[in-house]
């Protein structure tokens, strides 16, 4: 999925039981990457691809609860995020320093489109031959919830999973303390810029313009792209929120970062039992009221949400 995993829990019945939960753990997340990725030829991903503008493919009831999850998330985002936005990476390559050209983009931007997107009858169509579907934007974190869910129905009650800086915690860590689940500071390698700390299960993710990325000419350039305009988003280095679930933290850090610091943080602020955090282009902190009750950041910070 892009990045390492890992699943630490704890269980008193012994070394065999617990190897048992990690193989199954293990397995889980597997077979989601493996009928996912649009990386696997044989993953329903592609499949839905080699079939655009052509024929609709037959899903399951997960694969389409994950497609409307993708375009809804676009809806929130007012197309900035976009499920067909894959399409970017005949452009983008964010492993050497080149910027593709308008007339690049425009040509493949007609490809982005939602609404060509038919979710219908157990049924999967994009309407227009190129077009790619990319669950990437939701993929990674329901991966990590169902892996919970895996290790829940094997009597597992603490636990901590981190897939590629998505986190989701299972009960108490069982010394009293919290879970502190650091926060990368965007322009320091190495550096935690604070720390939630939570007690109980929740899901942490958090969308930064560092991972994927080359800076060229003094211009950062990475891959979290405003799907309507084919570029990299701007106004937020990093966006961080806390939710019951993964899946739900996931999808708001993404919206929040696309979306840009003010409108990003009055969608957090009216989300019901969501906290989060963005820093923006500037490195300031801008964070929801809750922020100062699960986390090490100033009390400062804490203001009125803009209106959207």
């Amino acid at each position: 999925m892009g990045g390492a995993a890992s699943v630490r829990f704890i269980d008193d019945r012994g070394r065999g039981a617990a190897e048992a939960i990690a193989r199954a753990a293990e397995a889980e997340a597997f077979r989601i990457e493996r009928k996912f990725s649009r990386f696997r030829e044989d993953s329903v991903v592609s499949e839905i691809a080699r079939n655009a503008g052509r024929a609709p493919v037959a899903v399951d009831g997960e694969t389409e609860a994950l497609v409307e999850a993708a375009l809804e998330l676009s809806r929130l985002t007012g197309g900035r995020f976009d499920p067909t936005v894959g399409v970017l990476r005949r452009a983008w390559n964010f492993n050497e320093p080149r910027i593709p050209s308008d007339a690049e983009l425009a040509a493949l931007l007609p490809l982005v489109n939602r609404d060509g997107v038919s979710v219908r009858a157990k049924t999967v169509f994009l309407q227009a031959r190129g077009m790619e579907l990319d669950l990437g934007g939701v993929g990674k974190e329901y991966a990590v919830d169902r892996v919970a869910d895996v290790l829940r129905d094997n009597g597992v009650t603490s636990a901590i999973l981190n897939f590629a800086g998505d986190v989701r915690t299972i009960g108490g860590r069982g010394d009293g303390r919290p879970w502190s689940i650091g926060v990368a500071d965007p322009r320091a390698p190495g550096r935690c810029r604070f720390a939630v700390r939570l007690i109980g299960g929740a899901g942490v993710a958090t969308s930064g313009d560092y991972e994927r990325c080359f800076v060229k000419d003094g211009v950062r350039y990475h891959h979290l792209l405003d799907a309507t305009t084919g570029r990299p988003a701007e106004g937020v280095v990093s966006a961080t929120v806390v939710a019951a679930s993964a899946f739900l933290a996931g999808r708001l850090a993404t919206a929040a970062f696309l979306l840009g610091p003010a409108k990003g943080l009055s969608l957090l602020g009216a989300s019901p039992g969501v906290e989060g955090c963005l820093i923006d282009a500037n490195g300031a902190l801008l964070a929801t009221e809750g922020m100062s009750r699960i986390s090490n950041l100033p009390g400062s910070l804490y203001a009125e949400y803009p209106a959207l």
